[in-house]
């Protein structure tokens, strides 16, 4: 008979999951969570939480474990997302085999569920690191799941987990052995496995230069943002100098650490952790705002950077005409002394009234303590790039990225520079980058639409500006104010639908 649970009784076993396995669980899935209480609990013959939680006391290890089974996923296959193993293959491998002063590379692979990865890795080295890879490179895999790290070290895998694995890799390394397949026993021997919590600090086992190169893929996705960041710290800290991390591609590091270089090659963003940290870590944030007046753009066979100049020289004649005053901080930033702790909202708001001369000169006018703060040097930078001082615009994005690498505004903007300079190249790069690191910011898949447009690229088109349309119903109304280019989110809604209608009549 399944046990009787309370609500409450699901809530404080979530708050064990969370405190001990790291997993974190929204109010959406605790229909899921208790089914596996309930399925714990008829396992242990228990009929109330109350003896569940004695029995936690006298046996919490055990229960961890079993409950680890449980909860994680285990679901991957080998050469799982194959533009990061060839990151790996054409440029980590190689730099780390040159940094590494005669000492084998070291590979982390964390949270290698059943091993897939671990071994993926030991085979492409073996690959790629002749005639001796076997002693030039060696991978740990650690995983909390006890019955995963068991299935790992047999070695011993089904057809599915080879799905994405080529006929030639699979003749090579494999051998058939009824329906599974064996791993061949020298890659078995470079990897190794260990049960370990990633949310466990561990001193001995995250000491510095521990290893070169950590594949955590589809990890941080489930911790809470303090248990993320924690982890990332441990990470940090184990990575040689220029070690290099790669995280799933629904993960970044956004917000979350500034010790790391961001790296675009094959098509896949990774990380490359600095010689030593250059920024705080406190991420910068947007100010929040509400949006401006509706006013709908036209581009026709024009480009979007055209739309938001033809945008700032409405602006400019608006700036112009006398105005009423904000503030009184806003109208006579010259008179009145500028605080020591320096408020943006003056210049936001009159960036709302698209009066952009005006929030440059009071901008100009805080203190200089202000010229480092990364909210004001984004709104320098998206005042720059709307009144057409691109040249201005693109040196302040600059600083920005060379401090916060992570900045997806910055990239944005960026790109909208480097559209108008000619570089389409460039332009498609820091779109990208902006997208990867922020999924849910309209403006870049905007752009991308855009400029796939103009290439005569329906399908390219057709996605990203689908995309930028469903993103733009949600998006924050301080990004819209502030990335919008003078535009307001009915205006960007219609030229979406606008260009949609468009791409559909290009043949």
């Amino acid at each position: 008979m399944s046990a009787a649970l309370a609500r409450v009784d699901v809530l404080r076993f979530r708050d064990f999951v969370s405190r001990k396995l790291g997993l974190r669980y929204e109010d959406g899935k605790l229909d899921e969570l208790a089914s596996v209480l309930r399925e714990r609990m008829d396992t242990l013959g228990l009929a109330a939480f109350g003896a569940y939680e004695n029995q936690l006391r006298g046996q919490e290890r055990e229960e961890l474990r079993a409950l680890a089974e449980r909860l994680t996923v285990g679901e991957t296959y080998f050469f799982r997302y194959w533009d990061q193993f060839r990151a790996f293959v054409e440029v980590v491998l190689p730099a780390s085999l040159r940094a590494r002063s005669g000492r084998p590379v070291r590979v982390l692979s964390a949270g290698c569920a059943s091993g897939e990865e671990a071994y993926s890795l030991a085979i492409l080295a073996r690959e790629n690191a002749a005639p001796s890879g076997a002693r030039d490179v060696r991978v740990l895999g650690v995983d909390v799941n006890r019955a995963a790290l068991e299935k790992a070290a047999r070695a011993r895998y089904s057809a599915w987990s080879l799905r994405e694995t080529s006929p030639e890799m699979r003749a090579r390394y494999f051998r058939p052995e009824g329906r599974d397949f064996c791993l061949d026993g020298e890659v078995v021997t470079m990897a190794s496995f260990e049960e370990r919590n990633l949310i466990d600090e561990d001193p001995a086992f995250w000491r510095p230069d521990a290893f070169d190169v950590v594949f955590c893929r589809n990890v941080l996705m489930y911790f809470s943002p303090d248990l993320m960041a924690a982890v990332v710290a441990r990470i940090t800290r184990s990575l040689a100098p220029e070690g290099f991390l790669f995280l799933g591609h629904a993960e970044t590091l956004r917000g979350v650490s500034q010790d790391f270089h961001l790296r675009h090659t094959h098509e896949t963003f990774y990380y490359q952790r600095r010689d030593a940290p250059e920024v705080a870590r406190a991420p910068p944030t947007s100010p929040r705002l509400e949006p401006s007046v509706p006013d709908s753009p036209s581009l026709e066979d024009s480009s979007w950077v055209d739309a938001i100049q033809r945008a700032s020289e409405r602006v400019l004649q608006l700036s112009r005409a006398p105005q009423p005053a904000v503030r009184e901080a806003a109208e006579a930033p010259s008179v009145r002394p500028v605080p020591a702790r320096f408020d943006l909202e003056p210049a936001v708001e009159l960036l709302r009234q698209e009066r952009h001369r005006e929030a440059m000169d009071l901008l100009h006018a805080l203190p200089e303590s202000s010229r480092s703060d990364p909210d004001a040097q984004l709104l320098r930078a998206a005042l720059l790039t709307n009144s057409g001082m691109l040249a201005e615009a693109v040196a302040m994005c600059g600083e920005i990225l060379r401090k916060d690498e992570l900045s997806a505004g910055a990239h944005y903007l960026m790109a909208l520079c480097r559209e108008h300079a000619g570089d389409r190249r460039a332009a498609l790069q820091h779109d990208q980058a902006a997208i990867y690191l922020d999924a849910e910011f309209a403006m870049p898949h905007l752009h991308v639409g855009l400029l796939a447009r103009r290439s005569h690229d329906r399908e390219g088109a057709r996605s990203e500006l689908g995309r930028a349309l469903t993103l733009l119903a949600r998006e924050d109304a301080a990004r819209i104010l502030l990335f919008g280019g003078g535009f307001t989110r009915e205006a960007l809604v219609a030229l979406c639908r606008s260009e949609l209608r468009a791409s559909e009549r290009t043949s």
